[in-house]
């Protein structure tokens, strides 16, 4: 169960998802004090992404995706410098409602967005991965690789994991995030990928 208020940790091209791990180097002392603040505390930390045009304002409180994934700390290392490395793993996503400015980090006042997967869900899922394995497995081969698929991995995980670590633009990882739940999220990868098979190859548009 997500708190009313979540420290805010915005980057331009991360997005996480529901229990998928990712690993962050914290550097900037802004942010620093909000693992420590974390750490010392319920050790959640929301991730969001910043919208286009962030780049002059970084420094302070540039638009951000109104929805994110909260994520717990899970592994964390203080550096000698002040730095950390850690571990956060994907809880539930949350909209932000309004955002708390007490702290020299961003603090958003966020609603939980729970994610089920109801009965009549699980087969269309399980069908659906079947196909997305399928494209996955050809456009590794084609790349050279052989391509993996634990099949211990529940569905929604891998799913879930697909959609964060596949390479695609950071808008496109957001509206991923924002689909109504795994088994929509599970189609639109398949759509992204046929859309990119189908695709001309680059440096072939058709333009002579």
């Amino acid at each position: 169960m997500l708190p009313p208020a979540l420290p805010l940790f915005p980057l331009p091209n991360v997005v996480l998802f529901p229990n998928v791990l990712l690993p962050l180097h914290i550097f900037e002392p802004r942010y620093r004090a909000m693992v420590a603040d974390a750490l010392d505390g319920d050790r959640m930390i929301g991730m969001t992404l910043l919208k286009p045009g962030y780049e002059g304002d970084y420094e302070g409180r540039p638009p951000v995706y109104p929805i994110g994934c909260a994520g717990v700390i899970t592994h964390s290392q203080a550096l000698a410098d002040g730095r950390y490395e850690i571990v956060l793993r994907g809880i539930e996503k949350f909209r932000i409602a309004s955002e708390d400015a007490s702290r020299p980090y961003r603090i958003g006042v966020v609603e939980a967005l729970p994610e089920f997967l109801p009965p009549d869900g699980v087969e269309p899922l399980r069908q659906l991965r079947l196909r997305l394995e399928a494209m996955l497995a050809v456009a590794t081969e084609r790349a050279g690789a052989e391509p993996r698929f634990p099949p211990a991995v529940p569905d929604e995980d891998l799913v879930n994991g697909i959609a964060q670590y596949l390479d695609l633009d950071p808008v496109e990882h957001q509206a991923l995030l924002e689909c109504n739940g795994v088994v929509a999220r599970c189609g639109a990868l398949i759509d992204l990928l046929m859309m990119r098979t189908a695709a001309p190859p680059s440096g072939d548009r058709g333009v002579h």
